[in-house]
């Protein structure tokens, strides 16, 4: 009865820290676009339609243990998607989010049913592949995507009751659908198809064993991981209102990839930590060196790297393991019995008569009455250790005779 009550309170505890840590992140999120300049919250607005994209590719690598470099195709795929709706068809805004959603849904089944038969290096060339040549194909196009200009579209505008500047609407939108997607991530995971996706990852064959369908597991992580980049790359669209084909090299998919294992994998808030990373550090790369920004960029993801190996998420547990760990041995060390200096443990030994050998250097327990010979016996004779005593009579022998 008791461990269930101290579980039950440990559950209770660490359901209002959540509860209080979500309000208090809450409330600091919708501050903040009344208290940045209209440029800082363009970049908190980055910031979190780069979330989406890294949750996304966290279902997929973190939990799903499979490796993509062609993140940043399915991403173009649904900026384009939204661009061309707009451009083309003249649809609303929002019609655009579902449609990209879906879209690139489609695309990730179809592209997960190859990657069935493919697996680390070999699955990540595939996926390289398709982040490089998607940018020509689009140029390609030039009926339907513009080309190598590119399309330019209509931002998303704020409502003349929401009294809000341009800028503001567009974060608290895009506020809205990275909360929802991260919502959905964290309940897909939850679920039997997050459990199954971890039981793949850890182990194929006794995943297999256990029921879970390696084909189609890996193939909806395929999908859902291309579905959360299209409705990245679709508030993108919506934020920067101008794609083109340039935008979305391979470079873009490995910055992603390599913003996730900084952020944290298989982290709930890895890809926050993660899209913080991508967005701010080529900024600071840029203003230390603008010689060479990527030679900066590339020494701060090794720093990280080394200081956190598990990503920015995982460092404030080791930080506080190491510290709890720390003060573990130093109050071992303060409360062991005997833990004083040397001088004050050979004080705390009796001294022995003049002359006589110390019963703890000579490996013997004094008794604690003296035995009379009779007593003792002949086991309890303990031999000399002087040589000149081995030939001494015994106490009591008759004298020795010369032909002895």
């Amino acid at each position: 009865m008791n461990t269930l009550t101290a579980a039950l309170g440990t559950d209770r505890v660490r359901w209002l820290r959540a509860t209080l840590t979500a309000l208090v992140a809450a409330a600091v999120a919708v501050g903040a676009p009344f208290y940045f300049a209209p440029f800082q919250v363009f970049q908190l607005t980055m910031v979190l339609l780069y979330a989406v994209a890294l949750a996304g590719l966290n279902l997929l690598v973190g939990f799903g243990g499979q490796i993509s470099l062609g993140h940043g195709a399915f991403f173009a795929a649904g900026a384009y998607t939204a661009a061309v709706m707009l451009d083309r068809y003249d649809t609303g805004h929002l019609a655009t989010l579902p449609a990209a959603a879906a879209g690139c849904f489609l695309l990730g089944l179809g592209f997960g049913v190859p990657a069935l038969r493919l697996r680390g290096l070999y699955l990540a060339l595939v996926t390289l592949s398709f982040a490089v040549f998607l940018p020509p194909l689009l140029k390609r196009l030039e009926s339907v995507t513009g080309g190598s200009m590119g399309l330019t579209v209509d931002k998303l505008q704020p409502p003349a009751w929401s009294g809000l500047a341009e800028d503001q609407w567009m974060y608290f939108v895009v506020l809205a659908v990275t909360a929802v997607a991260l919502l959905l991530a964290r309940n897909l995971l939850r679920s039997r198809v997050g459990r199954a996706l971890l039981a793949v990852r850890d182990n194929e064959s006794a995943a297999e064993v256990m029921g879970v369908r390696l084909s189609l597991h890996k193939t909806l992580a395929f999908a859902w991981s291309a579905m959360f980049a299209g409705v990245a790359g679709c508030l993108y669209t919506w934020v920067i209102g101008f794609v083109s084909p340039d935008s979305f090299s391979f470079v873009l998919s490995i910055t992603l990839l390599a913003g996730l294992v900084v952020g944290g994998l298989a982290s709930l808030y890895g890809p926050l930590l993660g899209a913080a990373f991508v967005m701010y550090v080529p900024s600071v790369s840029q203003d230390l060196s603008e010689a060479a920004p990527g030679v900066v960029f590339g020494l701060l993801i090794i720093i990280v790297m080394f200081v956190a190996p598990t990503g920015l998420a995982g460092l404030p547990g080791r930080v506080l393991g190491a510290v709890a760990r720390r003060l573990h041995r130093t109050a071992a060390l303060d409360g062991r019995p005997g833990a004083e200096s040397d001088t004050g443990a050979e004080s705390s030994v009796p001294e022995s008569a003049p002359g006589a050998e110390s019963s703890v250097e000579a490996g013997r327990v004094p008794d604690a009455e003296p035995k009379s010979p009779a007593e003792s016996g002949p086991s309890a004779t303990v031999t000399p250790a002087d040589p000149a005593a081995v030939d001494a009579e015994p106490v009591g022998a008759p004298p020795r005779t010369e032909k002895e």
